[in-house]
C-alpha cells in the first residue's frame, strides 16, 4: 500500500503517509489553557502516525473561540508543550503545532475583558457556533457574537502573534508548524469574497484577501524556514454558513501560485464534500491545485483506507490525514495495515472531561495503549 510508502518532507522523513489531523479535545489545563502530562500521554499513543498535527492551537488569548483549548502564547503553555513532543519523540514520532485564531467564531465570553471577537469585517457569523457557556453556566454550542472589523493598524500585530507562537513552538521542541487557514478561521475569513468586505490593502481581490495568510506563513517561516511549515485549507467549504464563495476555486489557486512561490513545506486540503456531502472540491480541482502547488500535498476529511489508497495511487495527494479514526484506534496505522477493522469512538467524550475517551482506548489486540 502507499500509505505505507515513506515520505520526505522537509528535513524530516515520514515512516509512512497516514497523517493525524488536527483534533479539537478541549481538555488544556486550567487555568492558563496549558498542556499537560494528560496530552502528552494521548499524542504519544498516537506516534505510530507519520506525522502527528497538534489540535488546534491559539496563538494569542483573542484567537480563542472553545473552551478549555490550550494555547501558544506563554511560557507556561510553551512548557507543557515540551511534555508533550518530548513524549511523541521518545515514542519515535513526529509532531507538527497547528497555530490557530478563530476571528470570528468566538463568544465575547472567551474574549479577553468580553471584548467582541475581531475579523476581516464585522460580518457575523450567522449559522455558526462557538463552545463557550451557555446562559445557565453550561458547557455548550452557542451563537457566535457580532464581530468588529480589524483596523489596518491593528493586522501586522495579529501577523506578529503567529510568529511568536511560531517561536514557542520551536523552543517546545516542536518539528515544525502548521497555519491553520481552514474551516472559515480568521485567515479563510479574509480569503473570503462573502466575508471579506474591505476594500483596503487586505480584501478587494484574490491577492489583497490572500495577503494576511501569507503573511502569516510568512512569519512562520522567518523563524522556522519554509521546509518546516505547512498549512491547513478548506477551499469551498463556505464559511460557517453563509454563502459559499462562488471566487473559492480561483481564490485558492492564487494562493497555490504564492505558496508554490513561498516554498512552504505541505499544503492540506480539507474537503466537506467527503466528510460531509456540503459543498468542497473534487479530484478537478486536485488536479489543478497540484500543476500550480508543487510541494507536498495532503488531503483529509472523511477518508476511508481505501479512498485514501486511491488518491495516493492517482497521483492527486502525497499523504491522507484521517481525524476521528485516530480517537478511538491509537494504532491507527498498524490496524490499517493488518486490514483490522476500527472501533468507533464515544461522541459524548469528544469535547472536554479527562482520561475517559482520550487515553483509555485499546489498541487492536486489546492491550493499553
Amino acid at each position: 500500500m502507499r500509505l505505507f510508502e515513506p515520505l520526505r518532507l522537509g528535513p524530516l522523513t515520514l515512516p509512512n503517509r497516514v497523517v493525524m489531523a488536527p483534533l479539537t479535545r478541549c481538555r488544556a489545563k486550567q487555568p492558563g489553557n496549558v498542556p499537560w502530562g494528560l496530552n502528552a500521554t494521548y499524542y504519544a499513543q498516537r506516534a505510530g502516525a507519520g506525522l502527528l498535527v497538534s489540535e488546534a492551537t491559539q496563538v494569542c488569548p483573542e484567537g480563542q473561540g472553545y473552551l478549555w483549548t490550550p494555547g501558544m502564547h506563554s511560557a507556561e503553555q510553551g512548557a507543557g508543550w515540551r511534555l508533550v513532543t518530548d513524549a511523541v519523540h521518545a515514542a519515535g514520532g513526529h509532531i507538527h503545532a497547528q497555530l490557530w485564531h478563530v476571528g470570528r467564531i468566538s463568544h465575547r465570553s472567551l474574549q479577553p475583558g468580553g471584548a467582541a471577537p475581531v475579523s476581516a469585517s464585522d460580518l457575523r457569523a450567522s449559522k455558526g457556533t462557538c463552545f463557550a457557556l451557555d446562559t445557565q453556566g453550561k458547557p455548550a454550542r452557542v451563537e457566535c457574537d457580532q464581530p468588529r472589523a480589524l483596523t489596518e493598524a491593528e493586522i501586522p500585530g495579529v501577523i506578529d502573534q503567529y510568529g511568536k507562537a511560531a517561536q514557542i513552538a520551536k523552543d517546545a521542541g516542536f518539528d515544525g508548524v502548521q497555519v491553520h487557514g481552514a474551516n472559515g478561521y480568521l485567515p479563510d475569513q479574509f480569503m473570503s469574497s462573502v466575508v471579506n468586505r474591505r476594500t483596503d490593502a487586505w480584501g478587494g481581490d484574490l491577492v489583497k484577501r490572500a495577503r494576511f495568510l501569507l503573511e502569516c506563513m510568512r512569519a512562520c517561516v522567518k523563524v522556522w524556514g519554509a521546509d518546516r511549515v505547512g498549512v491547513r485549507l478548506s477551499p469551498g467549504s463556505g464559511n460557517d454558513g453563509d454563502t459559499v464563495d462562488i471566487q473559492w476555486r480561483e481564490q485558492h489557486l492564487e494562493v497555490a501560485r504564492q505558496l508554490q512561490h513561498a516554498g512552504v513545506a505541505y499544503v492540506d486540503l480539507v474537503n466537506y464534500q467527503w466528510a460531509y456531502g456540503r459543498p468542497g472540491f473534487d479530484d478537478a480541482f486536485l488536479r489543478d491545485y497540484r500543476s500550480v502547488y508543487r510541494g507536498a500535498l495532503f488531503a483529509s476529511a472523511g477518508l476511508t483506507r481505501e479512498h485514501a489508497e486511491r488518491l495516493l495511487q492517482d497521483g492527486l495527494c502525497d499523504a491522507c490525514c484521517f481525524g476521528r479514526a485516530f480517537i478511538a484506534n491509537p494504532d491507527l496505522p498498524e490496524r490499517f495495515r493488518q486490514g483490522q477493522a476500527l472501533a468507533k469512538g464515544d461522541e459524548a467524550t469528544y469535547y472536554g472531561g479527562a482520561e475517559k475517551g482520550l487515553t483509555d482506548y485499546p489498541r487492536a489486540d486489546g492491550s493499553p495503549a
